[in-house]
């Protein structure tokens, strides 16, 4: 799923890490954010944005790659900082769940300057997964991964210009990926088309994973699946 589609069809909250997927593919300022991965220098216990990019998964089952990763801090990354200017577009009709679903890491503070690496893969012409790393505290990680959405924030809708749509956020708890996990769904009408986001947030040795598959037909074992593979290439590849 690229950002374009998010504003003509199916909408960016339920983007989650998908929304970094336009951080994919080349372009000058990706190239320059991996020069700048691969200057820095990781503090003690900490992972470098090259070495995230190298551990990202190379290949999915049943799924081609779309582009080059990106790497480098995670603000800098152009999906994130595309999002957050789509952001300013969206009307919310409950405005305290502005940061709910797939946007609580791009609004975290925290991660703003952590190493971070994304990539994402598509399957056939309406399914994608992006996957991104970060390198964070163990304390960071594990505040995302405990996260759940409030009861008031489960059911809301979300314009831009004049189109409505209408999100369902089903949090099905804890995962069984990585050190933690938390795996989430939502669900957007918009037009009557339907489309689904489940999304993997998990912690690994000193970084934090998300994984989000988009789509009218996956389904949380799918997320499931590409999350363990995402996690287990991981800790094969990072020292």
């Amino acid at each position: 799923m690229v950002l374009s589609r998010s504003v003509h069809g199916v909408l960016p909250i339920v983007m989650g890490s998908v929304l970094l997927a336009t951080s994919c593919g080349g372009g000058g300022d990706g190239k320059n954010a991996q020069a700048r991965a691969a200057r820095q220098t990781a503090p003690p216990g900490r992972y470098t944005a090259a070495q995230l990019r190298e551990a990202l998964p190379t290949e999915l089952v049943g799924y081609r790659r779309v582009g080059e990763p990106e790497s480098g801090e995670y603000g800098s990354l152009r999906g994130i900082q595309n999002f957050n200017q789509l952001r300013n577009e969206i009307t919310y009709d409950k405005p305290q769940c502005r940061e709910m679903t797939g946007a609580a890491t791009a609004s975290d503070t925290a991660l703003r300057t952590a190493p971070a690496a994304v990539v994402q893969f598509v399957k056939g012409s309406d399914q994608s997964v992006s996957t991104t790393l970060m390198a964070v505290p163990d304390e960071v990680a594990e505040r995302h991964v405990r996260v759940r959405t409030p009861e008031g924030c489960k059911r809301f809708r979300t314009r831009i210009g004049r189109r409505w749509s209408e999100h369902r956020v089903v949090e099905a708890g804890a995962g069984n990926v990585g050190t933690a996990s938390r795996i989430l769904g939502v669900s957007t009408v918009s037009d009557n088309a339907a489309v689904n986001t489940w999304y993997a947030v998990l912690r690994g040795r000193g970084y934090l994973a998300t994984i989000a598959v988009y789509g009218p037909k996956v389904t949380r074992a799918e997320a499931e699946q590409l999350a363990r593979q995402t996690y287990d290439h991981a800790e094969r590849v990072l020292p």
